[in-house]
C-alpha cells in the first residue's frame, strides 16, 4: 500500500487528507496513477481534471509526471506553489 497525500484544492476537492491505496501493477508513473485517480468517481474526476496543473512529490521529493511510482511509500499531490 502507498499513502496517497493531498494539499490544498486537490485535498479540498478529493475530500480527505490522505488515504492507503494500492497501486494497481497497470499504473508505472505518476501520470498513470492521476489516470486511475481521476477515473474512481466524480471527486477524483474534479480534482485531477486538469492533470498540468497537479504536481506531485514521491516520498518527499518533487517528481515529474513520467516518474515511476513502483516502490512509493508516500505520493503527495498539490497545486502549483506561488511565491512572494
Amino acid at each position: 500500500m502507498t499513502r496517497l497525500v493531498y494539499f490544498a484544492w486537490v485535498r479540498e476537492k478529493v475530500g480527505v487528507m490522505e488515504e492507503e491505496f494500492a497501486i494497481p501493477e497497470t499504473v508505472a508513473t505518476v501520470g498513470d496513477l492521476i489516470t486511475t485517480l481521476a477515473a474512481r468517481d466524480e471527486t477524483y474526476a474534479a480534482a485531477f481534471c486538469e492533470p498540468t496543473m497537479i504536481r506531485t512529490a514521491i516520498d518527499k521529493i518533487h517528481a515529474e509526471h513520467d516518474a515511476p511510482v513502483a516502490g512509493a511509500d508516500e505520493i503527495a499531490f498539490f497545486p502549483p506553489m506561488t511565491g512572494g
